[in-house]
């Protein structure tokens, strides 16, 4: 959405106006000065205008997308990859993801463009568990899913608790279900290399009491009414 028609909805003023403020330099994005009429607000944007914050008067919305691998968690990526935005179809409101999924993790993202529930979601003073199939590498032996679950170091920071279940254990591999309160930069490859079982395949099959289910891969529904009512618990 052009930045213009993003300060219009807030009703703050007309786009004409907005057009001046952002050349005579009274609007910030992110805490610097913004003077490209042409600028598009990304969802996760911060617009100030002349100090104050601006939202743009939308009515909330909430979706769940089964994420498939090859595709990154942004809804501009100036290189042209494949983004979560190509997959969105004909939504009209400017929504954004919920945190992240790496390019090759599959699985259960929301997006919204309601940041007050954005912020709950995602911050792990929230404790809301992330949930996670996960293909590894070797034998996850009782003693591995000890240390898994009571934390392990990733790089100078040790994971709180976390909980596993091994689901099926292969001839070299394994499959496991891991939960974890935090979003740290690849924290669930990083806390299985720790234990010696690299990952091969990830999927997240849910974000706290939202279930991937039976959506298919690079689809997206609306959550429902138990879905929001959950989310709003928080």
């Amino acid at each position: 959405m052009r930045i213009n028609k993003f300060i219009a909805q807030s009703g703050l003023c007309s786009r004409r106006k907005a057009d001046e403020y952002v050349l005579n330099g009274n609007v910030k994005v992110n805490g610097l000065v913004m003077r490209e009429p042409g600028y598009d607000v990304a969802g996760d944007d911060r617009v100030e205008v002349n100090g104050r914050q601006v939202l743009a008067d939308e009515k909330p919305v909430y979706y769940l997308l089964n994420k498939p691998v090859g595709y990154i968690t942004t809804m501009n990526d100036e290189q042209g990859r494949p983004s979560v935005s190509d997959l969105l179809g004909d939504i009209e409101e400017r929504v954004f993801p919920v945190g992240r999924l790496d390019g090759n993790t599959s699985g259960a993202l929301i997006l919204t463009n309601d940041g007050h529930i954005a912020y709950r979601i995602s911050h792990p003073s929230k404790l809301v568990y992330k949930t996670y199939r996960a293909m590894v590498k070797g034998v996850v032996s009782r003693e591995k899913e000890a240390r898994l679950r009571k934390g392990v170091d990733i790089g100078g920071y040790i994971t709180r608790p976390a909980k596993v279940n091994v689901l099926e254990q292969r001839p070299g591999s394994a499959v496991v279900e891991i939960s974890i309160t935090e979003g740290r930069y690849h924290q669930v490859k990083k806390m299985f290399k720790a234990v010696g079982c690299p990952v091969q395949t990830l999927e997240r099959i849910s974000v706290g009491e939202i279930r991937l289910g039976r959506l298919k891969t690079g689809t997206f529904r609306k959550l429902t009414a138990k879905e929001l009512e959950w989310l709003k618990s928080l």
